[in-house]
């Protein structure tokens, strides 16, 4: 499994749907952050967007005409429910065999079976598979959303014991046999456990893009709370603590970078799970989430001296994050092989996918 920072054919993401639990009382204003986001990933790299059908497509067309060159936008005819593709959406893995790249599908339950119906979102991975004709390594046995782990691209993997053992997804499992997993599906050969916490308001059960990230093969850099009596301040700490006492693979010691987390946002009194670990690198950009926050500007300077050589574009998530969710969770890279470029190829008719 190849690193986010890694060379990029193509961005993955959902359109949101405004039937959706996700975005159903608030669809026309987060609209502008998606059509945001599908600019700025699309000056250096394909878009992929997967909708429910002809006429979505019409739709977000529209939305996007003018301002993204459409030789930079495919279409998928994928229906899903929801639109968090890092989730239940393809985890692309590279092989030293044609064809060089393939899908592993793992199973999804809308995050411990929260929110049903979760039907089409299962089954995005075999149908973006079968779209691009890739090899699909079935792993439905395991439950695993792809915000809950994050590799460094150099065998070493981050996840939580909160998400990936929690008895909704993976009744009965042991870590031992989650690692045995992750080691045959990913061509990882460590595992990074964080704790149990998860951050305030998050609903995934501590989905580790919420809270440390790789940002190279040696260096993490984790979220941290300064307040003692922000409810975030102790399951931070202890991520650090475990971070900082971790060995990477052949026994090497993690460099850590510290992240503030954002003040308390709230909806209607519920406590929203804003991060700015939530962000996405693409191949020449950063999506920063910011909240109209004192500690934005320092998110900004802190991600921009990571990776010097991309942009890092902060955009206000203050409305898209009443949907639990940020940049990272709608995105899902799919690495280059060796047989392609990450130039986009001229425009081709939209991909139908929706038999499985």
């Amino acid at each position: 499994m190849p690193a986010e920072w890694e060379l990029h054919e193509a961005t993955w993401l959902s359109w949101p749907h405004p039937g959706g639990c996700s975005f159903s009382t608030c669809y026309r204003e987060v609209v502008p952050t998606f059509v945001h986001m599908v600019e700025v990933l699309s000056t250096s790299e394909l878009v992929r967007i997967s909708v429910s059908g002809l006429e979505q497509e019409r739709q977000v067309r529209s939305l996007l005409n003018g301002t993204v060159p459409p030789e930079r936008v495919e279409f998928f005819h994928i229906p899903t429910n929801e639109p968090w593709c890092r989730d239940y959406g393809p985890i692309f893995v590279q092989r030293d065999r044609a064809p060089q790249l393939a899908v592993v599908n793992f199973g999804y339950n809308a995050w411990g079976g929260k929110y049903p119906p979760y039907d089409a979102d299962n089954a995005v991975p075999i149908r973006v598979g079968k779209a691009l004709n890739l090899p699909i390594f079935d792993r439905q046995g395991l439950v695993l959303e792809g915000g809950s782990i994050d590799a460094n691209g150099a065998g070493t993997l981050l996840t939580t014991e909160n998400c990936l053992l929690d008895s909704h997804r993976n009744p009965g499992w042991t870590r031992y046999q989650i690692e045995e997993v992750l080691q045959g599906s990913l061509g990882v050969d460590t595992v990074l456990w964080l704790g149990n916490g998860g951050i305030s308001g998050d609903d995934t059960d501590g989905h580790v893009d919420n809270m440390a990230r790789f940002v190279a093969e040696d260096t993490i850099l984790v979220g941290i709370e300064k307040n003692e009596r922000d409810p975030n301040f102790q399951p931070l700490q202890e991520n650090l603590r475990r971070i900082q006492e971790a060995k990477l693979n052949h026994n090497r010691c993690p460099n850590v970078i510290t992240l503030p987390m954002p003040g308390p946002l709230l909806m209607k009194g519920q406590r929203l799970p804003a991060s700015y670990a939530n962000f996405f690198i693409g191949n020449e950009i950063v999506l920063l989430p910011t909240f109209a926050d004192v500690h934005d500007s320092q998110a900004l300077f802190i991600l921009q001296g990571i990776f010097p050589s991309r942009k890092v574009i902060p955009i206000n998530c203050c409305r898209l994050i009443w949907g639990l969710g940020a940049f990272h969770c709608l995105t899902q890279q799919q690495p280059i092989s060796s047989k392609l470029s990450i130039e986009p190829e001229p425009q081709k008719s939209t991909v139908l996918a929706t038999e499985e």
